[in-house]
């Protein structure tokens, strides 16, 4: 029987087994199909305070890990297929068909961002392919970069990417926007953002030079296709929580992040952080914030339980 199980292993469930580990609450983590989480596939991260000259994510991660280890924490392989959250105690199988058991779990399997899947798009995730222009944005002064998409993520990606971008073009398989028309409005009316209607693309260049090139588009109605040169591409196509082991066990919003108030859940002794519960900021640092309010939430829960 565990005191605390945590899901994941990115900057959310390290911060919290760093606090609930000096809790002396030994907590065990579940690692994940990403071991590190998403700053894994980043190649130098620059905004996580306490590293002036910035640190690779795997690195970053790996030291969060041994900080968590430190202190008491166990790290398992494993990802989490099923739950039941309302068991008393809630109980947690993993894919190697491991059971277990725990007093409070704490949540934080992430969010995945959506990319077309493209095997060259793959190959340079993390070498001038992103899906996160506040994370690596300032990778690309001076030069032009584009980003697919049609949604508000889209229009806020572009926006902010001419702070630094030559230029940024925003491809989209649609003749008009999905955003809303304040976000579409703006973008559109930005100097330094041009767009591609009816276009997709089908290949992202050069994987052999392990960077960015440029994409080949294909117009959607009149089947011609063109080689823009850009040296950054961003995936602006939506981020999908981490929630398949739970079902309908817990209360989402209509995106699919858990809804969380201080981190706590719908069900008592479960709490989420990171990016499954957080649709808006999405960083390491916001990551690790609410990674520490679970864990000391969590400890209460438990204090609570013996009275």
């Amino acid at each position: 029987m565990e005191n605390i199980i945590i899901l994941g292993t990115g900057s959310a469930g390290y911060t919290a087994a760093i606090y609930a580990a000096r809790a002396n609450l030994e907590p065990l983590i579940v690692e994940g199909p990403q071991p590190g989480g998403q700053l894994t596939t980043t190649t130098e991260i620059e905004n996580f305070p306490g590293f002036p000259k910035g640190i690779d994510g795997f690195e970053l991660m790996d030291l969060q890990r041994r900080q968590a280890e430190r202190f008491g924490a166990r790290v398992v392989s494993g990802i989490a297929v099923s739950t039941e959250l309302r068991a008393s105690p809630i109980r947690v199988t993993l894919d190697n068909g491991d059971a277990l058991e725990t007093r409070t779990l704490i949540v934080a399997t992430g969010a995945s961002a959506k990319y077309l899947g493209l095997p060259t798009e793959q190959a340079l995730i993390g070498h001038g392919v992103s899906a996160c222009a506040t994370c690596d944005g300032a990778f690309f002064k001076g030069v032009p970069v584009c980003v697919v998409g049609g949604g508000d993520t889209a229009m806020e990606e572009a926006g902010f990417l001419t702070r630094f971008a030559s230029s940024v073009t925003l491809i989209h398989r649609r003749d008009a926007f999905r955003a809303s028309k304040i976000m579409a409005d703006r973008a559109l009316a930005n100097p330094k953002i041009k767009v591609l209607w009816n276009s997709a693309v089908e290949e992202v260049h050069d994987p052999a030079q392990k960077k960015v090139t440029g994409v080949t588009v294909r117009n959607v109605k009149t089947g011609e296709r063109t080689r823009i040169e850009v040296q950054g591409y961003f995936s602006a196509i939506g981020h999908q929580p981490n929630t398949t082991a739970f079902g309908d066990q817990l209360e989402v919003n209509e995106a699919g992040y858990i809804v969380t108030k201080d981190t706590r859940t719908s069900i008592p002794g479960v709490f989420a952080c990171g990016d499954v519960q957080d649709p808006t900021y999405r960083q390491a640092i916001t990551a690790a914030g609410s990674g520490c309010m679970a864990a000391l939430e969590a400890t209460r829960y438990l204090e609570s339980l013996h009275g």
